[in-house]
């Protein structure tokens, strides 16, 4: 059986004994009819980066056939700022490759991801989901390769603290029951992403965890496994609203804010990036083990566009309060090995030449289809919560496909590099020279604006799309803004208004 059916989660492909890539409308119609459906809804994203639903009753063969072959008009300004109220209906089309069955509808429902289209039959250009494939098929036209994402999804439950089994400050990092008090629930949000298609790394219980005013706040994390960076944005997507329900069912609070308190770790949206080429394999490393030159080249564009990334990942105020030194979070423009003090890193990768499974387990062996060199990544780490997956993805996009168009890309990332944590005294001198990241939503604006050109490029932004960022990201109240710098009560104030961001 092929491997994406077997074992797979979603009842749909369970059904139809096929990848959801295969799904034809024939059969949606299908399983739906066989399986009892009575609702299909329709989710789209918008522009405050949450997914936003449709729902449709079932009443005649005639009707299903309808709405999946010609979608439905939505008001396109109620979803996005840069949509006239003049000019503003918008279809909304399934795309039948995401269908899942839902697991917090009351009634037999089968959700579909959309994407948008204009009065012309033609894919909207600032759409979410449009700019991220656009920017897709320009990478992979410049390089031949295929950009995979992997995101690591962070945020803290919230519930009142009943006294047992304490945790310790900012200690949290996998921890186990009893001392972790949320690892159930997460492992029933893991079930659940993974119904809808999601295809999950693993799940484990982060650094941050406090305890403040009665209540404990608990940090954990889902990280995804590569795919198609089209298809890394609807997981995560998908996953934050199934977290968000879950915790709705079981009277618990959850958040993917930046930052929530003065002091604790703040939860970021690090995402992995692999190449590979036309036949799926991995182009991360040489022969040699080591970093090849086109993840190399990637680095290079991440490092020139980095503070302009910060415009798609760090949205909001509360953003810049995590990027400060010494709190897991990045603030200088450089990469490293296995070093967290990046905003680039390489993490770990499987070059050992002896078989450690064989060494440890006498008569078992590693099987020959498992390629260690598929594994590596390199992660980039400034990203939160409060950033809309698809313009963020479509970014970095943007940035890697820079990577290799830059004519000193080589250069660029060796000028780059640092092999020890930036913070420390000896690497003084060098972080010096490196450029920073923005110190808050005005000077993440200024900077996507000196190089906007880039984003523009093969018409991937719209530049309509630019400037309403902009607008944005200069539309907060900066006196605000130095009151919480200097006040933790105002911080605070802040921390709360933006605390269901993204």
């Amino acid at each position: 059986m092929n491997s994406e059916i077997l074992l797979c989660k979603n009842a749909v492909v369970d059904f139809l004994k096929k990848p959801a890539s295969e799904f034809t409308k024939d059969d949606i119609i299908r399983f739906i009819t066989e399986k009892g459906i009575e609702m299909v809804n329709f989710m789209y994203p918008a522009g405050d980066g949450r997914l936003k639903t449709l729902n449709f009753v079932i009443n005649s063969y005639s009707y299903l056939e309808t709405i999946l072959s010609l979608g439905e008009r939505v008001d396109g300004s109620s979803l996005f700022d840069f949509v006239e109220a003049g000019n503003s209906d918008l279809y909304v089309l399934p795309r039948f490759s995401t269908a899942f069955v839902d697991p917090f509808a009351p009634l037999p429902t089968l959700t579909m991801l959309c994407s948008y289209f204009d009065k012309d039959g033609r894919p909207v250009e600032g759409s979410p989901e449009h700019i991220l494939d656009h920017a897709c098929r320009e990478f992979t036209a410049t390089t031949g390769l295929q950009f995979q994402a992997m995101g690591e999804l962070e945020y803290y439950v919230i519930a009142p603290d009943e006294g047992a089994f304490p945790a310790r400050d900012q200690k949290g990092y996998h921890e186990s029951g009893p001392f972790a008090k949320f690892n159930d629930f997460r492992t029933r949000c893991m079930s659940l992403i993974a119904s809808t298609g999601g295809q999950i790394k693993y799940g484990h219980s982060e650094v941050g965890n406090f305890t403040l005013d009665g209540m404990i706040y608990e940090q954990n994390e889902i990280e995804f496994l590569p795919v198609d960076a089209r298809a890394a944005a609807d997981q995560l997507a998908l996953a934050k609203w199934v977290i968000r329900n879950q915790a709705m069912q079981e009277g618990l609070d959850v958040t993917f804010a930046p930052k929530i308190t003065v002091g604790k770790a703040g939860s970021g949206l690090h995402v992995h990036i692999r190449f590979v080429d036309a036949d799926g394999h991995s182009v991360m490393t040489g022969a040699d083990g080591r970093l090849s030159e086109a993840a190399r080249r990637g680095i290079a564009g991440l490092m020139d566009l980095a503070p302009a990334l910060t415009a798609f990942g760090n949205t909001n105020p509360t953003s810049y309060f995590r990027l400060v030194p010494h709190q897991e979070a990045p603030t200088a423009v450089c990469w490293g090995d296995r070093n967290r003090s990046v905003l680039v890193r390489v993490p770990l990768g499987w070059t050992a030449t002896g078989d450690m499974c064989a060494e440890l387990n006498p008569g078992s062996r590693t099987s020959a289809d498992v390629d260690p060199r598929q594994k590596q990544t390199f992660e980039i780490r400034n990203a939160d919560g409060s950033a809309d997956v698809y313009t963020l993805l479509a970014g970095l996009a943007v940035a890697l496909r820079h990577g290799f168009e830059m004519p000193d890309g080589l250069k660029v990332a060796e000028d780059n590099y640092v092999d020890v944590d930036i913070h420390k005294a000896e690497n003084a001198a060098k972080s010096e020279r490196l450029a920073t990241l923005p110190v808050d939503c005005a000077d993440s604006a200024d900077r996507l604006e000196a190089v906007r050109k880039v984003f523009e490029e093969h018409g991937v932004f719209p530049p309509r799309l630019i400037e309403s960022t902009l607008r944005r990201l200069r539309s907060y109240d900066e006196e605000e803004i130095v009151r919480a710098k200097a006040d933790t009560e105002a911080m605070l104030d802040m921390v709360r208004k933006y605390f269901h961001c993204g």
